[in-house]
């Protein structure tokens, strides 16, 4: 491990450690700065791993007192990963998160349906909406990519960098693109990704 980091490497190796037990008993690393709000609101489950400059924030505002972010076993997340929630996000085991990557279950305003918005109301004045988000076990979400409200991705998926995953991936797919779309499936017979036709 000495040759891997250096000495001071392995100090500061050494300190994230320390700090890291007192952030959360069962993670494995987390890299500071780290900063988080709403402690009290996220679950992280055994060997969690973050880089640095990572931003988690819980916003319980319909007073719930529940977990708003629940992040399952072996999840690690890679420097400047920015995770929002005032509803549910769920991140399941073995999760892999690149970079820069931005998750959040809520907006400022609604943009569909019968109510929607004016452009001209104030962003900040605009009510929050939102709708849960889950990404299943094994999943693989490379660098710059967005996951927004009320968005499934299925087990086994990959999303690759800058990607937009504005609707549900499902599972063992490979989907790129803004809006992301699936291009992949993986076929278990053949133990090979196969194109999706029109992709």
């Amino acid at each position: 491990m000495l040759k891997k980091y250096g000495i001071i490497g392995f100090f500061w190796l050494g300190y994230f450690r320390i700090r890291t037990k007192l952030l959360f008993r069962n993670a494995r690393l987390i890299r500071f700065p780290f900063r988080i709000r709403g402690r009290r609101l996220v679950v992280v489950g055994k060997g969690f791993t973050t880089g640095f400059n990572c931003r988690i924030d819980a916003f319980d505002l319909k007073k719930s007192n529940a977990a708003l972010i629940t992040i399952g076993e072996n999840v690690q997340i890679n420097d400047f990963v920015h995770i929002g929630a005032v509803e549910k996000i769920i991140i399941k085991d073995n999760v892999l998160i690149a970079s820069k990557v931005f998750i959040t279950d809520h907006n400022h305003g609604n943009y569909s349906g019968a109510y929607q918005d004016s452009p001209k109301s104030t962003p900040s004045s605009r009510p929050i909406i939102s709708k849960p988000v889950v990404i299943e076990s094994n999943v693989w979400i490379g660098e710059f990519v967005s996951v927004l409200p009320g968005v499934t991705i299925g087990e086994g998926s990959v999303i690759g960098t800058m990607s937009a995953v504005v609707r549900d991936i499902p599972p063992y797919s490979i989907a790129v693109g803004a809006p992301a779309k699936v291009i992949k499936k993986f076929d278990f017979k053949k133990n090979e990704w196969i194109p999706v036709e029109g992709s």
